[in-house]
């Protein structure tokens, strides 16, 4: 028995179907209604939620703010416990120096970096109606099957800094050669940099941050007008001017991140600045953080084999010389 056409809903003529993860409605028709006209139920999206609609707009700043926050107490509560238990003697001098060792300060982000994801992956879920995957689009798969290109895009990219960065002024002693003077604190930062650093770094400026910002942005700028509350009631889509100052914000953030290692060196920090751009940029073009995480992964690891080839495989560490 054939069933009447039935002409498109009005929510369906505002929806806008070019964004990730928003299709077109997916509905099952039921017997008419006496009246003749049929009864559409629609799909839930595919955004995991639990009814229909447009995928909610996430990770906002709230989300972002969150996360960096019990990712901070996280550190400090790691920081205090190791301290603690590798120098239980009261002495604020030696204290404050053991507070400074490559070893504890990588061991208290390791523990951070470990409890804050696993804190995330089940906490945010909860709030977002999706997995953690899909809240800030992770999308590993895409990224697995691209390995192939995102290793030696890391590795081009990481050799051309390395290359600028000799031509240009910095400080002859610098904060972060705390961390190259033994060779197990060598091996151990080599580690971290190329696995966890990346990941949390990745996740929390173009996982939280980049899209917390441009969301903002955008609800701060947008007409005080009916039509355009519906219009960000039913879409996802982020503008340009949005996404450029969330790039240009979340990368001036990320080099400020490293000031410190680099003694506040201005034209490091702005090669930085520029390294953060482009996996920004590769987020915008993919839509996978996995994407970036790779890439700034392999940038590492460039510089890590650099310096493995120029010592010796890190048997001589005094060749380190600026």
């Amino acid at each position: 028995m054939s069933h009447p056409a039935t002409p498109p809903l009005p929510d369906d003529l505002n929806r806008d179907y070019s964004q990730p993860g928003v299709s077109t409605v997916d509905a099952t028709t039921l017997p008419p209604t006496p009246n003749g006209e049929a009864i559409i139920i629609e799909a839930p999206p595919p955004s995991d939620s639990a009814g229909p609609g447009v995928p909610a707009r996430v990770p906002h700043i709230g989300h972002a703010a969150l996360f960096i926050g019990f990712s901070f107490l996280i550190l400090l509560v790691a920081q205090v416990s190791l301290l603690g238990l590798a120098h239980p003697v009261a002495d604020p001098h030696k204290t404050a120096t053991a507070a400074m060792h490559p070893k504890l300060i990588v061991g208290a982000e390791a523990i951070t970096y470990t409890v804050s994801l696993a804190v995330a992956f089940f906490l945010f879920p909860l709030m977002w109606q999706r997995s953690f995957g899909n809240g800030i689009q992770w999308n590993f798969d895409t990224a697995r099957r691209n390995a192939h290109r995102l290793i030696p895009m890391g590795l081009v990219l990481g050799f051309a800094v390395q290359a600028i960065s000799s031509l240009i002024p910095v400080p002859k002693s610098l904060p972060m050669d705390n961390f190259f003077r033994t060779p197990s604190d060598v091996w151990l930062v080599t580690v971290f940099g190329t696995t966890l650093g990346p990941l949390m770094e990745e996740i929390a400026f173009r996982g939280f941050l980049f899209p917390a910002f441009a969301i903002a942005y955008d609800w701060l700028s947008l007409p005080k007008t009916p039509a355009a509350r519906e219009l960000w009631h039913t879409t996802t889509n982020l503008s340009t001017t949005a996404i450029v100052f969330s790039t240009v914000l979340s990368s001036m953030l990320f080099a400020l991140l490293h000031a410190e290692q680099l003694a506040h060196a201005w034209v490091a920090l702005f090669v930085l600045f520029c390294v953060s751009v482009v996996l920004t940029i590769v987020r915008i073009r993919t839509h996978s953080v996995a994407w970036t995480t790779l890439v700034h992964a392999s940038y590492n690891a460039s510089v890590f084999l650099t310096m493995f080839l120029a010592t010796g495989g890190y048997r001589h560490l005094e060749r380190m010389t600026r």
